[in-house]
């Protein structure tokens, strides 16, 4: 990012960063009200991330204040900006939506933090907000042209049918989708999202992302979808989206992939249904890198929640450089070591380093809050540097992206 900002700016955004601590929260709260009040930018928002327990008003205040602490070295932000304007492009936003964000958050600031919000603050920040409006337009923009001058590539939602359902374990179905146009699909990397904008009977529209489950192949994707308690969507799908069900779908999106030509050896770590995009990660490295050194690791309670378990094993039958171990937390009943699982209970930090190349290997890390946590604060302590530690969480952006 280039430096642009005035200095009189940064020095008084930074100035706020106390008050942005006191009562961030607050106006990020009353911003998302004022925004709502307009339909049009309302149902661009996952409505289950807001509410006084959702987390997405928590991401916003955490990454308002990053903006503010870090606005003297904006190239600190930079793998932020990516995975926002990732976001963005996946759900659709376009230059036109941003004025609506601009009054709402000065008005915010405003209506919070009162005779304190001088006219010279809201200046201040109404540029620091424009500067980083324009390089998210930019991005968002080269994004959106790639899409569509892809091979199968398109703009905005695009209709899918659901050509095949598979039950892939007690709470994870899988969905293979193909484009009711009958045209081809533009290529993805392996790692990459769907956005897809349900629009179901009681509810306002609602977006959700999901992982896609499969290497590309031209034609379809697989998405595969854990049923969630009280998951609208979730239970929606695996309830009522049978063969033939169409679905709207917007491109691939995403900065967390595996790279073309992966230059080190991989570690693929999952919890639960986490193991979505590492799927198809090992399906592009059987397909095109069967030499390259790779740990596929999972985590999950037993056999009956164990998905794609002898898919994984197959892609890696014959493959000597392809290690898959799986962990069942509490293994049921008749299950047997070395058959239905290979490690009994949690994936442990000491194993985790013990038994995978931390000295030079890539991370990829997918799978439920705590689970990254752990796995990201071992890696780190262990002397993984940060660039070789990747990982995605499903949701809003969280502490860890704050970090």
């Amino acid at each position: 990012m280039s430096q642009t900002l005035s200095e009189q700016t940064i020095a008084l955004v930074k100035a706020t960063v106390p008050a942005l601590e006191a009562h961030g929260l607050d106006i990020v709260r009353e911003m998302y009200s004022r925004m709502f009040q307009t339909p049009e930018i309302r149902d661009l928002f996952n409505q289950s991330h807001h509410g006084d327990a959702g987390s997405q008003p928590r991401a916003l205040t955490a990454a308002i204040l990053a903006y503010a602490s870090n606005i003297d070295n904006l190239g600190a932000l930079a793998p932020a900006v990516e995975r926002i304007a990732q976001k963005h492009v996946g759900l659709q936003i376009l230059p036109d939506h941003y004025p609506y964000v601009a009054e709402a958050l000065l008005g915010a600031i405003k209506a919070v933090l009162g005779d304190a919000a001088t006219d010279e603050i809201l200046a201040a920040w109404g540029e620091a907000y424009w500067f980083l409006a324009h390089i998210l337009i930019a991005r968002e923009g080269r994004i959106y042209g790639d899409q569509k001058d892809a091979a199968g590539g398109w703009n905005g939602w695009r209709d899918f049918r659901v050509e095949q359902v598979i039950e892939e374990s007690s709470v994870i179905r899988s969905f293979i989708l193909r484009p009711v146009d009958g045209q081809p699909v533009m290529d993805y990397h392996p790692g990459q999202y769907l956005t897809f904008w349900f629009q179901l009977p009681g509810h306002a529209p609602i977006k959700r992302n999901y992982s896609i489950s499969a290497a590309a192949n031209g034609e379809t994707y697989r998405i595969s979808v854990k049923r969630e308690p009280q998951g609208v969507v979730s239970g929606w799908l695996h309830d009522e989206a049978a063969v033939g069900t169409i679905l709207k779908v917007s491109p691939p999106a995403g900065e967390f992939f595996l790279p073309d030509h992966p230059e080190r050896p991989v570690v693929l770590l999952s919890g639960g249904v986490g193991l979505t995009p590492m799927v198809a990660m090992l399906e592009a490295i059987a397909a095109r890198h069967p030499d390259l050194p790779t740990f596929y690791i999972h985590g999950t309670h037993d056999r009956e929640t164990h998905a794609m378990r002898d898919h994984v094993r197959a892609l890696a039958e014959g493959k000597a450089a392809i290690r898959i171990v799986d962990f069942h937390q509490t293994p049921l009943a008749g299950e047997v070591a070395g058959e239905d699982y290979d490690v009994e209970g949690l994936i442990s930090d000491d194993w985790l380093i013990a038994n995978t190349p931390v000295g030079d290997a890539d991370y990829y890390i997918c799978g439920p809050r705590p689970f990254l946590r752990a796995a990201v604060a071992a890696l780190s302590l262990a002397g993984v540097p940060s660039d070789r530690i990747h990982y995605e969480f499903f949701g809003p952006a969280d502490e860890l992206l704050a970090a």
